[in-house]
């Protein structure tokens, strides 16, 4: 549907984008569109990012946690927006006495 719109609709279209929310907010609109578009992507990286480690720690990786405290993880949501990041929490095992 989108295709088949003639350059005139588009102009229209655009027109009355611009008188519903005026030429000063639509900065501002596609700033924070651009934002929003930069944590889905990110958050979609750290869950393919996730979903290729392992499953269950084996042996090895068990001891090497022990050993090395890894540090925690935050996801930018954009390069050098530092006030938006945030630490990512992880599940820790649970120990039944």
């Amino acid at each position: 549907m989108i295709g088949n719109l003639k350059p005139l609709e588009i102009v229209l279209i655009i027109a009355v984008i611009l008188l519903l929310f005026g030429a000063k907010k639509l900065p501002d609109m596609a700033r924070s569109l651009g934002k929003s578009a930069r944590i889905l992507k990110s958050e979609a990286k750290a869950m393919k990012k996730d979903d290729a480690e392992p499953a269950g720690p084996t042996a090895e990786t068990a001891a090497d946690t022990t050993q090395q405290a890894a540090p925690a993880r935050t996801i930018q949501a954009a390069p050098g927006d530092v006030s938006s990041a945030r630490p990512v929490s992880e599940a820790k095992p649970t120990t039944q006495n």
